[in-house]
């Protein structure tokens, strides 16, 4: 059994996160419940920070906030100290409810709208990262439409696709240079949009960014995106004559959703990563930039888990035994979309041995099958089901399919829990849809 962060099997024989019983969260805030654990996601906060300050003159770390994102973890992730990176208004809108520092914040995305960009500039976020020629046409216009409306000229990042294949699953694959997102390195597009930034009024560019992929379980493409990104940061400095006074090699290191699963550790990570850097910039007598780190996945994703209230019970004999929970597609489409695979525990019998095997359902009007080939302690009706790496996309990527209401999330420390987001009810649901009059007047 895969135990992760503050978890633990408690002397009644039930599993406990953050010092809370799992079936007291459940009787309390019901299920389907996302279930934060604090001082894990604090832990790998500090772990990063340390990790690569250790190795590196000037380092800044920016959570991915695409991973999970609400106003409370905003919180959390400025009290340690780090950066926030968004990728779309939604995103930006939460953070600067949150009071997040706005110098502080990063815009990503492929394809920003002029509302997203106007947004930005409006706040004084601390980057945009560019993604494309429109963009920066964009930004032009914008900038010219505001001008004397700014208090300083506005920070950017361009955005390359170093081209690297990072071995992921298809679906979470950034870096190669099939692509839609970034200037591809090949055809001469990275230089092209740096030396086009260096010429609107209003831009400061501020340096290269890239991202790979997304759960890589060794270090061997980040050593080579990084060693073509520190190549480029010589080639702006040599051809065009000027630095690049920040560097962010992104993030996509891995977790641990199954205990086969063993990423690097952050200081095997942090070695690589400033090993190559380092060594072709000073070959080349070019100042070292400040790291930035784009960690999403490796920091919330361990800390998380959900919640499930087991129902019905299928048995096919000489087949299979149908698990159905009380939850499914809504809100964990991530077994549908990439086959991701999880741990999962009898959070009320986690004691007693695991050795029915069964495949565990939603609810949904698919197939939906959520965790295929399970073991669980005697599953019956009621039970408690606790699943491990939540934390990263699952909330994020929730939905109303078949009109679920979508779950609470609960941050819990040291004994105590705390609504971070609350569930929705039938009202929400209801809550923008319009009945024209004319279909109100018809009757049968």
């Amino acid at each position: 059994m895969m135990l992760l962060g503050t978890q633990r099997i408690n002397s009644e024989g039930r599993l406990e996160i953050g010092g809370v019983d799992t079936t007291r969260l459940a009787a309390e805030y019901g299920t389907p419940l996302y279930v934060m654990d604090e001082a894990a996601l604090r832990e790998k906060a500090r772990a990063y920070l340390v990790a690569f300050s250790a190795r590196w003159p000037k380092v800044k770390v920016s959570f991915a906030g695409k991973a999970f994102l609400c106003t409370g973890i905003c919180k959390v992730i400025e009290q340690e100290g780090l950066s926030l990176d968004v990728a779309s208004g939604g995103e930006l809108y939460t953070a600067l409810q949150a009071g997040f520092p706005v110098e502080q914040i990063t815009l990503h995305g492929n394809n920003k709208s002029v509302e997203e960009l106007r947004m930005a500039l409006e706040a004084g976020v601390g980057h945009i990262v560019v993604d494309n020629f429109l963009e920066l046409d964009l930004l032009t216009d914008l900038l010219s439409e505001m001008r004397g409306g700014l208090s300083r000229p506005q920070p950017i990042l361009v955005r390359v696709a170093p081209g690297i294949d990072p071995h992921t699953h298809r679906r979470i694959s950034t870096g190669q240079a099939d692509t839609k997102f970034g200037f591809d390195v090949a055809s001469g597009a990275v230089l092209m949009a740096v030396r086009r930034a260096l010429e609107i009024p209003g831009i400061e560019f501020r340096g290269l960014h890239c991202h790979v992929g997304s759960q890589l379980l060794d270090t061997d493409c980040h050593e080579a995106s990084v060693g073509i990104m520190a190549d480029l940061v010589i080639q702006v400095k040599q051809q065009l004559g000027v630095e690049c006074p920040e560097l962010n090699v992104g993030g996509g290191l891995g977790i641990r959703y199954l205990a086969s699963q063993q990423p690097p550790s952050l200081e095997a990570f942090a070695d690589v990563v400033t090993r190559v850097l380092r060594d072709r910039l000073e070959s080349a007598g070019v100042a070292l930039p400040t790291l930035l780190q784009e960690p999403g996945r490796s920091l919330v994703g361990e800390a998380g888990t959900t919640l499930y209230t087991i129902g019905s019970i299928k048995q096919i004999p000489g087949t299979r035994t149908y698990v159905a929970v009380d939850g499914g597609l809504s809100d964990n489409p991530r077994p549908a979309l990439y086959e991701a695979k999880y741990s999962v525990i009898s959070a009320n019998k986690a004691a007693q041995p695991h050795d029915q095997v069964v495949t565990v359902s939603g609810k949904h009007c698919e197939t939906d099958l959520l965790f295929p080939d399970t073991p669980l302690a005697d599953p019956q009706p009621g039970d408690i089901l606790a699943v491990q790496s939540t934390g990263a996309y699952n909330f994020a990527m929730a939905s109303n399919y078949n009109r679920f209401r979508r779950p609470a999330v609960v941050l819990v420390s040291e004994g105590q829990a705390d609504l971070l987001v609350r569930r929705e009810n039938y009202e929400d649901l209801v809550a923008r849809d319009l009945m024209p009059a004319r279909l109100a007047r018809q009757t049968m």
